[in-house]
């Protein structure tokens, strides 16, 4: 996980070749130039050729003065010491960094066929790291891809101008599909031919997960309040539904039910008259039939057969074919990330989402092998998704890693998972459970697991999370698909201000206020001198006219 290496020189000799006050540099078995590159973690780690003859190190400015490099290591054994403090342990294809007073929060990494390594490390700045993988973490969000923003803007522009015109010619330039103002929308016959192609089995699964997605959420709601006083006044405040609301569902290998039941239900619990799904078509102009069942199933009023930045366009903007809605809420790729992020202001929208992650806190007592399942059931959405452990247990890490490895050999996405784990997979080692809470909460997960001894009472200590999952059976994809709570949750750090999609999303709030003349007769002049104190004698008159005659 998170360890880039290129192959090397190898030998059987590790020794300390290079120290002073700032840095240290370990060299295990290597001769001639090496070069430390490529793994992004620690502020102030020194990137530089090592000449292991002269046991010279000269910076280079090929790389980023912010890494550290594995470039290969010996699957063997070798304990340094370095001002009494145990920096660092390498065994069965581990390399770690183990807690010390320059490095509170212990570091375990998983090496492939490994045979040499070098590295430098600044000791002032390692205490920087879960701020760095943090870092990391964020360079996913879609807010650094505005090399896009430019694209998606020019189409978002010509649906607002062009309206159905520019929304069939972008659908037919991307999804290979011609559209008119009569095939657009999704017809009644379409939808029974979806539950002809959709297994019984599915279709009776969705209509259970609808009940638990369903009742979670009615006991979100909320009504209006009115308080009225002796004194004349009675203050208040109006719960009112949106009107209409935007569905984006992606479509393809992205198509999930799942997604379509959580982004509609709480909308139609709120009161939401108007729901519109958008998703794209294949060449033939069809919609994935499972969208299609699940739309229909959770209360979807329109369906319309176009995707991508145009068809967030449309929701924002209007077309002659689709109407304007008030708020576009549902995942998709960049370009559909950033139309949202640009048409903000036209309409509300429910967040930036950004690729999934989970992170497992546990201790001795986890089961490695349900850990490992876990962890793994996020990283093969994509090569952006994240999945971290933060354990107390040296030994749990390890058979985690172990258990990573026997998945690997099996699963059907193995590839897209290797390479999630290899760009943001991390398994963290911490001395205390508290120290492990603040990474916990420093990362602010979209998916939190906690697999401990306490769970509950461990879960009292956490702030930041979108969902929390505890106990071993409480796994996350039963968040995803059939527990009840929405899986459309804050991500990138944003679970520290942002919380789960939910009711609240779909209704608006309006302040009440009531005085009768006698209740603002008492205190007239009060909010004349306020008003007057700000410059504001318009605001003082519109209070001080009605009481002119006494």
């Amino acid at each position: 996980m998170n360890i880039h290496y290129n192959q090397s020189w190898y030998g059987e000799k590790a020794e300390v070749i290079k120290k002073n006050q700032n840095y240290f540099v370990i060299n295990y078995g290597c001769k001639g130039k090496g070069i430390v590159s490529n793994y992004n973690l620690f502020d102030g780690i020194s990137c530089c050729f090592l000449d292991f003859d002269t046991e010279e190190v000269m910076p280079s400015q090929k790389f980023n003065p912010d890494i550290i490099s594995i470039v290969h290591c010996h699957t063997g054994r070798y304990e340094c010491e370095f001002s009494n403090h145990q920096i660092f342990y390498l065994s069965e294809g581990y390399f770690s960094i183990m807690g010390t007073k320059y490095l509170p929060i212990s570091f375990s990494f998983p090496l492939k066929k490994c045979y040499a390594f070098s590295l430098v490390i600044d000791k002032h700045a390692i205490n920087q790291n879960t701020k760095n993988i943090l870092s990391d973490l964020l360079k996913r969000s879609p807010n650094n891809y505005d090399q896009y923003a430019g694209t998606v803007q020019g189409i978002l522009d010509e649906i607002k101008e062009k309206g159905d015109e520019a929304l069939f010619a972008y659908t037919e330039k991307f999804d290979k599909c011609k559209l008119t103002k009569d095939t657009i929308q999704v017809t009644e016959e379409e939808i029974k031919a979806a539950y002809e192609k959709v297994d019984d089995s599915l279709v009776e699964v969705i209509r259970k997960s609808l009940v638990n997605i369903r009742e979670y959420h009615e006991k979100q709601k909320r009504n209006s309040w009115f308080d009225a006083k002796p004194d004349g006044t009675i203050l208040g405040q109006k719960m009112t539904a949106l009107a209409s609301v935007g569905v984006y569902v992606p479509g393809g290998k992205a198509a999930y039910p799942s997604s379509v039941l959580m982004n509609i239900v709480p909308a139609k619990v709120a009161g939401v008259e108007k729901i519109v799904m958008v998703t794209p078509p294949n060449k033939e102009g069809e919609v994935t039939p499972a969208t299609l069942v699940a739309a229909n199933e959770a209360g979807a009023t329109h369906i319309y057969k176009v995707g991508g930045a145009q068809a967030i366009g449309a929701l924002a903007y209007g077309t002659e074919s689709i109407e304007k809605v008030d708020k576009i809420v549902g995942p998709g790729n960049i370009y559909v990330a950033l139309a949202k992020k640009a048409v903000y202001g036209h309409v509300s929208i429910d967040s930036i989402a950004g690729p999934s992650e989970i992170l497992v806190l546990a201790d001795d007592t986890a089961n490695p092998h349900f850990v490992a399942a876990d962890l793994l059931s996020q990283a093969e959405h994509d090569e952006l998704a994240s999945a971290i452990l933060v354990t107390t247990s040296k030994t749990l890490g390890e058979k985690v890693q172990e258990e990573i490895e026997g998945y690997l050999k099996k699963l059907s996405r193995a590839e897209i998972i290797e390479k999630s784990l290899e760009n943001f997979g991390y398994i963290l080692e911490a001395e205390t459970l508290d120290e492990a809470l603040e990474v916990v909460n420093a990362i602010a997960s979209e998916h939190l697991e906690i697999v401990t001894a306490n769970p509950f009472e461990v879960m009292t200590k956490v702030r930041n999370a979108g969902a929390i999952f505890i106990g071993e059976y409480s796994s996350e994809p039963l968040g995803d698909y059939f527990a009840g709570p929405n899986h459309v949750l804050p991500t990138n750090g944003t679970a520290k201000f942002f919380s789960p999609l939910n009711v609240d999303d779909f209704v608006k709030k309006s302040s009440i206020i009531y005085y009768s003349k006698d209740a603002l007769k008492a205190i007239h002049k009060d909010i004349e001198t306020f008003a007057q104190a700000e410059g504001l004698t318009a605001h003082a008159n519109s209070i001080a006219v009605r009481f002119e005659e006494e």
